[in-house]
């Protein structure tokens, strides 16, 4: 019988692996604790499922690591919703059968074992109500349920998803409502059932509309439901399934790093940002992604999925998101949907209790010590495609730098960067996710937090070659001089000293 390999240490210092010699353009980032924004709260790394995945025993805590790896995240958002909530959920609490086989049956139940999740992980949960077969009291009737069952954990209700394409015929399971369908009938339909829902549970919020469009969103604010609580938008990077255009909004690993996803982001983002600010109510990105597109498409794969995932998120944060669910599904790796941040990697046709991690979960995941921070203002001078994000927490003690680098590796290693903070700071630990490519699929690897070495390696220029971590008579004392590989989101975490 083979030996099984001796385990690989556990690593004590902070050492990256790059793909060859150090190419790259030079970079400074000036980090500061100047103009405190917009925070970056557990609700900002979170994770949207269909709605008939609240039927899996496997949410159950004692059933699988799902809980495990939520938790990697902090306390992340969820969310139950998608396509599926309108077209393949029926909700009972009376033991009925569903009229329809495809339907996957919900019951208080499924509720309580969700409840079991929450309270290990301590997140804060959404919850669709279904909104596509007419029904006030049945969805009345699962929302009072809700509330009763998951109490304080449950920040909103959502009624129906998307809305605005219930009469698009290619969604899965077809069109919900014929060609008459507009605003001002779902605002009728909406306010019926959150008046049912009221009748029951007068304190319920209701969130909403979970669409794109703008002007649903307006609808939603200015209908006469009360206790609402949020506008709710949608929003998928590439959207554009057709189109193979680089740079562009087509399914290509290139485009979810290109700075023109930015660009993309500020204005449709922009979109929810006023409407929700409008009607004096916070902006929840209840649903979002690297790629609505479906089918087989596997763009979300790649290493540039785990570096969007990481500079998207913290993007919508600075500009005003305060809640943000990336979709997924509770199932396979092979053949499951390639959005999905977790997958199951049993064999096909199979189920396993043990979920693993994609690129863009490890992205996230590697936001997790930002938790809890205000940005401030850091800038970037040269270095090509590098992004970074500061915030403060801790009363001002820590700063937690986190520097984007999407210089794709297999072309020039790394970058030589200078990381300038402010004064009295120092590097305390910093941890990265990275890939040999930007486009290398399933491959992103971690490197977890520890503290730098003594040296760091640094491919600068000659006069900057001293590369150290704390305050040194011959340097600049708040300056850090290191190569940051490429193809990689790196976290600093600073200390006052």
């Amino acid at each position: 019988m083979d030996q099984a390999p001796e385990p690989t240490p556990t690593p004590t210092k902070f050492e990256q692996t790059t793909v060859g010699a150090v190419s790259g353009e030079a970079a400074t980032i000036t980090a500061t604790v100047e103009k405190p924004g917009h925070g970056l709260t557990a609700d900002n790394l979170g994770i949207s499922f269909e709605a008939t995945d609240l039927a899996d025993p496997r949410l159950d805590p004692d059933s699988s690591n799902l809980d495990e790896q939520l938790k990697t995240l902090g306390s992340p958002a969820l969310r139950f919703g998608g396509n599926a909530l309108d077209r393949r959920t029926f909700w009972t609490s009376k033991g009925e059968e569903p009229k329809h086989s495809e339907q996957t049956t919900i019951t208080p139940e499924d509720l309580k074992r969700l409840k079991k999740l929450v309270d290990v992980i301590g997140s804060r949960v959404t919850l669709g109500i279904p909104l596509g077969t007419y029904d006030p009291a049945r969805g009345a009737d699962m929302a009072a349920h809700a509330v009763d069952i998951l109490g304080d954990s449950l920040v909103g209700l959502a009624i129906g998803n998307e809305p605005n394409g219930y009469t698009v015929k290619d969604v899965p399971d077809g069109a919900v409502r014929g060609d008459g369908w507009n605003e001002p009938k779902y605002v009728k339909q909406l306010e019926a059932y959150a008046k049912a829902i009221h009748e029951k549970r007068p304190d319920a919020p209701i969130i909403g509309p979970d669409v794109y469009d703008g002007q649903w969103m307006a609808a939603f604010a200015d209908s006469d439901m009360k206790k609402k609580t949020a506008i709710s938008q949608h929003w998928y990077q590439l959207y554009e399934c057709d189109s193979g255009k680089v740079p562009g909004r087509g399914p290509k690993a290139e485009n979810l790093i290109d700075p023109l996803a930015k660009k993309s982001a500020k204005r449709n983002l922009g979109i929810g940002k006023d409407r929700a600010d409008a009607a004096d109510l916070p902006l929840w990105l209840e649903e979002t992604g690297p790629t609505s597109c479906p089918g087989t498409n596997d763009t979300s794969l790649t290493n540039a999925s785990a570096l969007w995932a990481a500079d998207y998120t913290l993007y919508a944060a600075q500009l005003g998101v305060e809640r943000m669910a990336m979709h997924s599904m509770l199932g396979a790796c092979n053949g499951g949907a390639p959005m999905s941040l977790i997958c199951d990697p049993a064999d096909h046709g199979q189920k396993s209790n043990d979920f693993v991690p994609r690129p863009n979960m490890l992205g996230l995941r590697l936001l997790a010590p930002s938790v809890g921070g205000t940005f401030t203002k850091t800038s970037v001078k040269g270095g090509g495609n590098i992004s970074a994000y500061t915030v403060t927490k801790d009363e001002g003690k820590t700063l937690v730098t986190t520097v984007i680098n999407a210089n794709d590796a297999a072309k020039v290693g790394g970058n030589p960067v200078t990381l300038s903070m402010p004064e009295g700071f120092s590097v305390d630990k910093a941890s990265q996710v990275y890939g040999a490519s930007n486009d290398a699929k399933s491959a992103t690897q971690v490197i977890p937090a520890n503290p730098l070495p003594d040296t760091v390696p640094y491919s600068g220029p000659a006069s900057a070659k001293r590369a150290s971590a704390s305050a040194s008579p011959e340097t600049d004392e708040n300056e850090l001089k290191i190569d940051i590989a490429g193809s990689s989101a790196t976290v600093f975490i600073l200390r006052k000293n």
